[in-house]
């Protein structure tokens, strides 16, 4: 059972407080067995077992539960009317009006509320409203690079990055053999798209939507819209329009299948609505999906690197530098930072590193700005701007 401590650390920063704890992350990233690591740490800091509700309503043995009063009945009869109580509720958005539960037992000053979810609907705008200021979200992925070296017997960190691409970062392919890891992914992939996707977004060809999955994969890292893929598939012979391109890409995003980066215009300071680009969850479905390309691989490190600044608090957008682009500009509230990543910057006359730099050099503000690179290269740095191994900074805390 791999440990995931940043989000352990996190559920018990936040024990106790009057907040719920909502854990959301695409299916079998780890959310199940992050809350039975923390049941366990409950226990052992004098926590009764009785006094821990846990149900996961996948689970068919709660198939009794059909609707928000089923659940809240039965949590109720559980309660220990003169102890804490610690709720734990997995997949929660399955029974219909669940937000009424939530904030129900939310104003039980006797529950500690923690509830998970694979769809990002868990937090739309009409629970958000509910339960606003009540809540704190806890996003989940599939193991970050760090935590996936933990888990093999190499310390050669090439090695190790050709596996995390190339195999997968969910938990629990660690245990599996690599040919075993395909029938894992495909199981998944019918998980997502089938139950999470199709039948929810009442979406009845699985082809088209298959394709327009493939479409977004095949281009991760480039500048995408719902008419480019409408216009392209159609010119394949598969008539498609915009708005049904966009449901599905809704989907996709929703059940964390696909993450979204919408661009920033860093000198006018404004978000700008066209031009977005997506990166994976996992790069083994990635590869599941479309085979296991060699190419694009400076793609596939930026997508790596999306989904770090994502795992460490930030909302990253793509940068507009004038007519130039910044890979990402991580904001959180501390500030801004400001990264390109280049698969390397060696050739020889410097024109890599001499374009990669231009466009931080053209933001005047004084926020961190990053190049990182697969490149085995001291720290340095270039008239302020860092330059690192992204493999390095990928193990920072």
């Amino acid at each position: 059972m791999i440990e995931r401590p940043e989000y352990l650390k996190e559920l018990k920063k936040f024990k106790d407080k009057e907040l719920i704890k909502v854990i959301t992350g695409i299916r079998r990233c780890g959310k199940s067995t992050l809350l039975e690591i923390y049941k366990k740490y409950l226990i052992e800091i004098g926590i009764e077992e009785s006094q821990i509700i846990s149900i996961n309503l996948e689970d068919l043995k709660y198939n009794f539960i059909k609707d928000y009063m089923d659940l809240y009945n039965y949590i109720n009869d559980m309660l220990k009317k003169d102890k804490k109580n610690y709720v734990f509720i997995d997949e929660i958005q399955i029974i219909p009006n669940f937000q009424k539960v939530a904030d129900s037992l939310y104003i039980n000053k006797n529950i500690d509320l923690y509830i998970t979810g694979s769809n990002a609907n868990l937090l739309s705008s009409e629970l958000a409203t509910l339960l606003s200021g009540r809540y704190i979200e806890i996003k989940m992925l599939p193991l970050s690079f760090k935590e996936y070296k933990e888990t093999v017997d190499t310390e050669d960190l090439e090695e190790i990055y050709k596996k995390y691409i190339s195999l997968s970062s969910f938990p629990y392919t660690i245990q599996l053999e690599e040919d075993e890891i395909s029938k894992y992914l495909g199981s998944l992939y019918n998980d997502v798209i089938i139950k999470d996707i199709m039948i929810r977004k009442n979406i009845s060809d699985e082809s088209v939507l298959k394709s327009i999955a493939n479409f977004a994969l095949d281009n991760i890292g480039n500048l995408l819209s719902a008419n480019s893929i409408a216009n392209t598939l159609t010119s394949d012979g598969r008539s498609i329009n915009v708005r049904t391109v966009e449901k599905y890409l809704e989907g996709f995003t929703e059940s964390f299948f696909l993450y979204k980066a919408s661009r920033y215009d860093i000198k006018g300071k404004q978000y700008l609505k066209t031009g977005e680009k997506y990166y994976v969850s996992d790069l083994g479905l990635r590869y599941f999906m479309l085979g296991r390309k060699i190419g694009d691989r400076g793609h596939i490190l930026e997508n790596i690197v999306y989904l770090e600044l994502i795992r460490r608090g930030y909302e990253v957008y793509i940068g507009k530098a004038d007519d130039f682009e910044v890979d990402f500009v991580a904001i959180n509230s501390n500030g801004k930072k400001y990264i390109q990543v280049c698969e390397t910057l060696k050739d020889n006359e410097n024109k890599i590193l001499t374009r990669e730099l231009n466009s931080l050099q053209r933001i005047n503000d004084n926020y961190e700005k990053t190049i990182l690179t697969m490149d085995k290269i001291p720290l340095s740095n270039e008239e302020g701007i860092i330059v690192k191994n992204v493999l390095e900074w990928l193990l920072d805390k």
